[in-house]
């Protein structure tokens, strides 16, 4: 064995340009694109869904949440929904919509990607509860997949960097 320095191992660059910098830079753009994407998509699928944003019908919110009433989390959160469900299948979809955007273009990326966490937490509680094993549900996932963006917001190619290299600037 010889001693010295291992050609594997890692020091980080002074000036944080380093290969792993650069990767751990981007490394939550992929989860942002994926999640911004597929909210965008999520929120203008109810919205253009005829049948959706219907009291009631094949593939209406009100008869979703009547058929997953019983097997919820918290039933009590169906029922209030239940009150307007066209108003809630609007709210969810314009939620959906504006958390997709935000996540994109990483504007008030944390305060987006808490909404998000809470538009999953909401229909996991509710619409996937009763999902046997839980993983098979989808939307406990999409809640773990918030997180990071929570904790750490949106670091690269983002209004929210835009403006922090603006503030730092004092052109702001």
């Amino acid at each position: 064995m010889t001693h010295g320095r291992r050609a594997d191992s890692y020091t980080p660059r002074p000036d944080g340009a380093g290969p792993r910098d650069t990767a751990a830079r981007y490394a939550l753009l992929p989860l942002r694109i994926f999640l911004g994407v597929t909210f965008v998509y999520a929120g203008l699928d109810k919205l253009t869904d005829s049948a959706f944003l219907k009291d009631s019908g094949a593939g209406s919110i009100g008869d979703m949440m009547r058929a997953v009433r019983d097997s919820s989390a918290i039933p009590a959160l169906v029922d209030m929904a239940l009150e307007s469900p066209v108003g809630f299948g609007y709210a969810i979809a314009f939620g959906e919509l504006a958390v997709g955007v935000g996540t994109l273009i990483g504007l008030l990326t944390r305060i987006a990607a808490l909404g998000g966490a809470l538009i999953s937490l909401s229909l996991w509680l509710t619409v996937s509860w009763a999902a046997e094993p839980y993983y098979y549900g989808n939307d406990l996932p999409y809640l773990m997949a918030w997180t990071p963006l929570i904790l750490a917001g949106a670091s690269l190619l983002s209004v929210d960097a835009v403006l922090r290299a603006r503030r730092r600037r004092g052109t702001f």
